[in-house]
Order: C-alpha cells, then sequence, then structure tokens
C-alpha cells in the first residue's frame, strides 16, 4: 500500500488530499473524499458560521474517516469561522491567501493538525516557524487562486527549505502526478480540478463537461497584478476582461466586472459568462466519475509505475 509521512499525519489511507475550491467543496464532497481513503476538505470561503457548522455535521454523519475544514483568510466572517471549526473539534484546518500566523498557536493548543498552502520557499519557511503541521506547496498551473511559480520548480525547493511533510499541487490529476511528487520530495498531492470532474462534487454539469472538453492551451490567468491572480477556462469572460484591462479598467473596476461570476460559471452553468477556475491539468480528465473510482485509479496507477521504475532500476544494475 502507499503510505507516506502524510498518511500517517492526518491518519488516512492515501496520500491525497482534496484541495478546498469555493463553493465546489461541500461536505458531500469532501465525505466522499474521506470515504476514498483521502482526505476530503470543506471550503469556509464566505460563508457564514451556521452554514459551516451544519456542513461540518453533515460530513461526520457520513463518514467516520477525518476531514478537514479550508480558511479563507481574508474573509471577513473568518473569526467566527474558526469558533465553529474549534467548537466542532474539526480534525484538520487548512489556510490559504494570507497569512495563518495569527491563528495557528490557537489551532496547536486546541490539538487540531494545520496544513498550509504557499506558493514560495519564504511561505512554507514561514509557516513551519509559525507551527503548521504540512505544507503544500501550490504550482502556477492549479486552478484558482495561484502564486508565479511552477509546481515542478516550486516543490523540490520547498522540500529542500522545511523539515515538516511537502504536499505537490497545481497541474496533477493522475497516477503519473503522484509519483511525479513523490520523486520531488512531496509526501502526497492535493488535487482540485480533477474532483470537479466527480459526480460528488456540486459543480454544474455544463461546467464539468467544459473541463472535459479543454486542451493543453485552454486555460489563462486573471488578476495578475492584483494579489490574488486566478487561473479559469478561456471563455467570452476572460475576452471581455481582457479587453476592458486593455481599455485601462482599474483594478476596482476590474474586480466590479468578475464580482459574482465564478458562482454564475461554475454553480448556475453560465459557460460563457461566468469565471470557471480549472487548472492546465483540465487537458488530462477524460471522464466524470465517482471519487473512490478517481482515487482507486490514481493510487493504482502510480503504484504500477513505481514497481515498473523499480524493475528497470534493479535490470538495469544488474546489467552494469
Amino acid at each position: 500500500m502507499l503510505k507516506t509521512a502524510i498518511s500517517n499525519l492526518f491518519g488516512i489511507r492515501y496520500p491525497v488530499i482534496q484541495g478546498g475550491m469555493a463553493h465546489l467543496a461541500t461536505a458531500e464532497l469532501a465525505s466522499a473524499v474521506s470515504n476514498a481513503g483521502g482526505l476530503g476538505f470543506l471550503a469556509a470561503a464566505n460563508y457564514d458560521a451556521v452554514w459551516l457548522r451544519q456542513q461540518i455535521q453533515f460530513v461526520r454523519q457520513s463518514t467516520h474517516q477525518p476531514f478537514g475544514v479550508n480558511l479563507y483568510l481574508p474573509s471577513p466572517l473568518i473569526k467566527e469561522q474558526i469558533q465553529v471549526i474549534l467548537e466542532e473539534k474539526v480534525p484538520v484546518v487548512a489556510t490559504g491567501a494570507g497569512n495563518p500566523g495569527p491563528y495557528l498557536q490557537l489551532f496547536k493548543e486546541s490539538g487540531l493538525k494545520v496544513m498550509v498552502v504557499v506558493g514560495n520557499v519564504q511561505s512554507a519557511r514561514n509557516a513551519e516557524s509559525s507551527g503548521a503541521d504540512a505544507v503544500v506547496a501550490e504550482g502556477m498551473e492549479a486552478g484558482g487562486h495561484i502564486g508565479k511559480i511552477a509546481t515542478l520548480a516550486l516543490v523540490p525547493q520547498i522540500v529542500d527549505a522545511v523539515r515538516i511533510p511537502v504536499l505537490a499541487a497545481g497541474g496533477i490529476a493522475d497516477g503519473r502526478g503522484l509519483v511525479a511528487a513523490l520523486a520531488l520530495g512531496a509526501q502526497g498531492v492535493q488535487m482540485g480540478t480533477r474532483f470537479i470532474c466527480s459526480e460528488e462534487c456540486p459543480a454544474h454539469i455544463s461546467f464539468k463537461l467544459a473541463i472535459l472538453a479543454a486542451g493543453d492551451m485552454d486555460t489563462v490567468v486573471i488578476d495578475e497584478s492584483t494579489a490574488t491572480p486566478s487561473r479559469v477556462l478561456v471563455n467570452q469572460f476572460t475576452r471581455d476582461y481582457a479587453e476592458l484591462k486593455k481599455s485601462g479598467a482599474t483594478d476596482g473596476e476590474l474586480a466590479f466586472f468578475a464580482k459574482g461570476r465564478f458562482k454564475a460559471g461554475m454553480i448556475e452553468g453560465n459557460i460563457a459568462e461566468g469565471a470557471l477556475l480549472a487548472g492546465q491539468n483540465s487537458g488530462l480528465i477524460k471522464g466524470i466519475k465517482p471519487v473512490k473510482v478517481i482515487i482507486k485509479d490514481i493510487i493504482e496507477e502510480a503504484e504500477s509505475l513505481l514497481a515498473k521504475l523499480c524493475r528497470q532500476t534493479q535490470l538495469e544494475e544488474s546489467n552494469a
């Protein structure tokens, strides 16, 4: 069985983590991932305490396996969200899009495992020094909010910089990606886009089909000049956004133009005018499957590939 330090840290069967995708990482998806042997996450996003508590309780009714809550640190509701997490004794917390330092001591004192999503070496070092149990090195290939460094370059540099376990994210969709991450020194992977195309994900079917139809050149980064650039599928919205930016629109005007577009595209199915968060690995995704099948396929492919590489190495050594 493919077990790593991440498997042991979080008490999960496989080193596969589901990303905390706003509007999409709900109780149904999170519990399905945890039941399949990975670690499922709820996305707190900008939802209020009542919604978050209901989602946590739904997960607990649906699985006895570990799960977590992903916190969007800039949320105006962050304090009440944290209070719910502590009261409900959620096993794992992930943070992103901000400095988790002010909250890490509180999480650790409450016995929670903490995972921090980072996009550069210094952020990884800061997370470790503040008490994080693991970091997710997320490359710019990922969907949604991204950094500026590609996964292949980012992961080994962070692995070399910290002592805590590292997860790789960004552009990973299958067993080959998992094996590559392990070769770079990571202890597992976090995936978002691949789980969008699962039966349990609440994404609109039109959004899922758009991912399946996407090729290697069908994503683009918007909001490059802001603190939260995002990778999305190319559509009429991205073309209009580019034209508006070219005309000299301010960041505020661009933000107003994009307001509400994420939910419109991903949940309501407005494929032309919505913002469709998806990674560069969209071209690798060929079908909509149950979560348990997705994880099973990834693990079987990874184990088969690792065994093949091991046999090749042994053969080369015997012929040397």
